[in-house]
């Protein structure tokens, strides 16, 4: 089988049957009147300049889309399932998988409207497409910080390559209740590059910092663990053995008990988002 050129994000392994196949879903979505963005490898790429070829392709749509998008795809002679109803389905025909993500794995990160009207153009295998915003990869990636799988160096490239051009009012409300993950890395932003650190606007370190001031004279008698929404598998400890309540549970987070429990029980296979 024919390689993929390296002028496309791909891999070079990525054989001309998955191109075909990555083709084929954008070209049926894209009839479908399905509203999408490409995320993941390529779109980092897009906004970082950073090579990272790929094998996978990422594409993001609202939940509300799911079943319209499932049908239109069946339609066209993929298989389609709801795999997490937290957060992804997969698209896959011939043993090729395509994500159709929503959410992020801890239920954070929905895909809305806000997604759609700040995202980026660019072409993908000769259709042209939307990007997923950069201040919308940086909050969902700053969750991702498993043993395994740390996205803070991926933050720190967008930070270099977008600072300037970041709405950065809309990415401290995309954070809300969860601002110290934010600041964790901005800080470590300036460790990794000194010659740098004013490419953060002092206003925005300002207010993060007023926000840690005022929490660390308060209380807070709720006996939680947030851990959860950094790591599926680190902190069910926490959960298990000493009684603090899931920070990913509603009404402290968005997911179900059954949803963490289904994403508790795929620990293990391939990784996913």
């Amino acid at each position: 089988m024919q390689a993929v050129s390296m002028n496309t994000p791909f891999d070079a392994g990525v054989g001309a049957s998955t191109i075909h196949f990555y083709r084929g879903v954008l070209e049926a979505l894209d009839r479908g009147a399905v509203p999408f963005l490409i995320g993941g490898a390529y779109a980092f790429n897009h906004y970082t300049h950073v090579s990272r070829p790929t094998r996978d392709l990422d594409i993001f749509i609202k939940r509300a889309d799911f079943e319209r998008a499932a049908e239109c795809l069946r339609e066209e002679g993929f298989e389609a399932e709801l795999t997490f109803p937290h957060w992804l389905g997969k698209i896959h025909r011939n043993g090729v998988y395509i994500d159709l993500i929503f959410s992020s794995g801890n239920g954070i990160a929905v895909v809305d409207d806000g997604w759609f009207e700040h995202a980026d153009e660019s072409t993908l295998l000769g259709i042209r497409t939307r990007i997923s915003p950069v201040e919308e990869m940086i909050w969902s990636k700053a969750f991702v910080m498993e043993r395994e799988r740390f996205d803070g160096a991926d933050i720190a490239h967008l930070l270099l390559s977008c600072a300037e051009q970041l709405d950065w009012q809309r990415l401290l409300q995309r954070f809300g209740p969860h601002w110290r993950v934010l600041l964790s890395h901005l800080v470590l932003f300036g460790f990794v590059y000194p010659a740098h650190r004013n490419r953060v606007p002092a206003w925005v370190m300002d207010e993060l910092l007023q926000h840690l001031r005022a929490e660390m004279q308060a209380s807070d008698a709720t006996a939680i663990c947030q851990g959860t929404l950094l790591s599926r598998e680190q902190y069910l400890c926490d959960i298990a053995d000493h009684g603090l309540l899931d920070g990913r549970l509603v009404p402290y987070g968005n997911m179900s008990a059954q949803d963490a429990a289904n994403w508790t029980d795929a620990i293990g296979e391939r990784d996913e988002g």
